[in-house]
């Protein structure tokens, strides 16, 4: 790699010239797999405008999640990161990957494994680390996601906000995603939108999310059935809703159950089959929430209102945070089966 530097201006990193993403794409014989929903982007100047939309990443530490043939990867080193860290799950990549590094020594460091397991406690240097009400550390999560993993790991990352440990021990670390277009519309979704879902509630409680734009599907080797949306998340100092991540998504995932009814519907399935009514009732009373309005109708207001009265009852009755209502449904269906294949019982079995 070479440095250079313009009269009176801080010498920039440059990439010397590598063989092309899809001259790695060819020497490599790398093939999109399918069952793996994996898409390549080789357009760079799409690859550097989703890296600008992470901010200033000028000697910041980055993690690439799934950098596959590694054109988001040449992006990230050519705006001047300090250290970059790349997981990828796909031994097929690896090879290409290892140019990169070699391209630019001592800045890139690259882990062989699978994203939703990674530990990443450790994965940056202790230095870095920020309070939680500090500005966001200098630590940034990129990735062009396939479709499969997107979804888990964005509420896996939620869930770490909330508990403020994995890639956030270090404090508010920025993250920008790439999501199918429609699982990106959900995550920024307002009340009474029709993309509005679990999702949005998760997702806005905890973070500020934008929808930076979109890229056609057409921009990707193979080409999608669908567009791809990039989103910027930043964790809130306060979150929303301020109660246990398992807690939230226990209300607001009943709530969604029967997205098209009256959210009393799914309200009923936090209770067990007896007194479900009148808890019901006296959740919704008490939390001012009319029953007759539509999951995505609800705000973010009344939905921290349904979390907090429904977490004074489980402090009331610490059996009713258990409850399950499928487990429920499974055990009577059960009941019901087992009833109705014993056989017939004589009328002095009956008395006995």
């Amino acid at each position: 790699f070479c440095l250079m530097a313009a009269p009176g201006k801080v010498a920039a990193f440059r990439l010397p010239p590598l063989p092309t993403i899809g001259e790695i794409i060819k020497l490599f014989r790398l093939k999109a797999q399918k069952q793996l929903s994996q898409n390549f982007l080789l357009d760079l100047r799409l690859t550097d405008k989703i890296v600008r939309q992470a901010g200033e990443l000028k000697n910041a530490h980055v993690c690439e999640v799934g950098p596959g043939p590694g054109g988001i990867t040449r992006s990230i080193l050519s705006a001047g990161v300090e250290q970059l860290l790349l997981i990828e799950k796909d031994p097929r990549f690896i090879p290409g990957l290892q140019i990169l590094s070699e391209a630019a020594p001592g800045k890139v460091r690259i882990v062989h494994g699978d994203i939703l397991t990674y530990k990443m406690e450790k994965a940056f240097p202790k230095h870095l680390k920020k309070n939680w009400d500090d500005e966001p550390p200098d630590i940034h999560i990129i990735g062009n996601l396939p479709f499969s993993v997107s979804t888990p790991l964005i509420i896996k990352w939620l869930e770490n906000v909330s508990k403020k440990d994995g890639p956030f021990i270090y404090g508010r670390t920025q993250m920008t995603l790439t999501f199918q277009k429609e699982v990106a519309e959900r995550l920024i979704a307002n009340p009474g939108g029709r993309q509005r879902s679990r999702l949005s509630i998760m997702a806005q409680h905890l973070c500020t999310v934008e929808n930076c734009f979109v890229i056609p599907g057409a921009a990707f080797v193979p080409k999608p059935e669908v567009d791809v949306a990039v989103v910027h998340f930043t964790p809130l100092v306060q979150p929303k809703i301020q109660q246990p991540f398992e807690l939230v998504e226990k209300v607001v995932r009943s709530v969604f159950q029967f997205r098209r009814k009256y959210c009393f519907r799914g309200l009923e399935t936090l209770f067990p089959q007896d007194g479900r009514l009148t808890r019901t009732e006296q959740l919704m009373m008490t939390a001012n929430v009319d029953p007759t309005l539509r999951p995505f109708q609800l705000s973010m207001s009344q939905f921290r209102n349904l979390c907090d009265t429904y977490r004074k009852m489980c402090d009331e009755d610490p059996s009713l945070f258990a409850y399950n209502y499928r487990e429920e449904l499974k055990q009577n269906k059960m009941m019901r089966n087992l009833l109705k294949n014993q056989p017939e019982q004589t009328e002095e079995e009956n008395q006995l």
